[in-house]
């Protein structure tokens, strides 16, 4: 059974910042990308960012490219959201992804593993 848990979610001015955590454990699986998408109420789910675990460039959607940024720490299966100059639009639950493959994909049905997700609110 695999489980991706989040972290780290909370209230926050406006400008300021936020360190999201994510961890996925699983038994026999070994993940090949993780990657953090998020949904505000009414919304689609959106993509935020995403990494390879074994190397590769991060994915960073082009709306928030200079204000997120991910890392990662293999050793744990573990993935952070760092969320600076946050604005009242980022308000959103933040969703953790994880999946065995090498995923390039944006799109959220291509990821295999969910978290529960983490409230991420910014207040003007």
């Amino acid at each position: 059974q695999v489980q991706v848990v989040e972290s780290g979610g909370g209230f926050v001015q406006a400008g300021g910042s936020l360190r999201l955590s994510c961890v996925a454990s699983g038994r026999s699986v070994s993940f090949g990308t993780m990657g953090w998408f998020r949904q505000a109420p009414g919304k689609e789910r959106e993509f935020v960012t995403s990494i390879r675990l074994r190397g590769g460039t991060p994915n960073v959607a082009d709306s928030l490219k200079g204000r997120f940024t991910i890392s990662k720490d293999n050793a744990k299966n573990a993935v952070y959201l760092q969320m600076n100059s946050l604005k009242p639009e980022d308000t959103a639950a933040y969703y953790c992804t994880a999946d065995p493959a090498r995923v390039f994909s944006s799109i959220p049905e291509d990821f295999r593993y969910w978290g529960q997700g983490t409230q991420v609110t910014v207040s003007s």
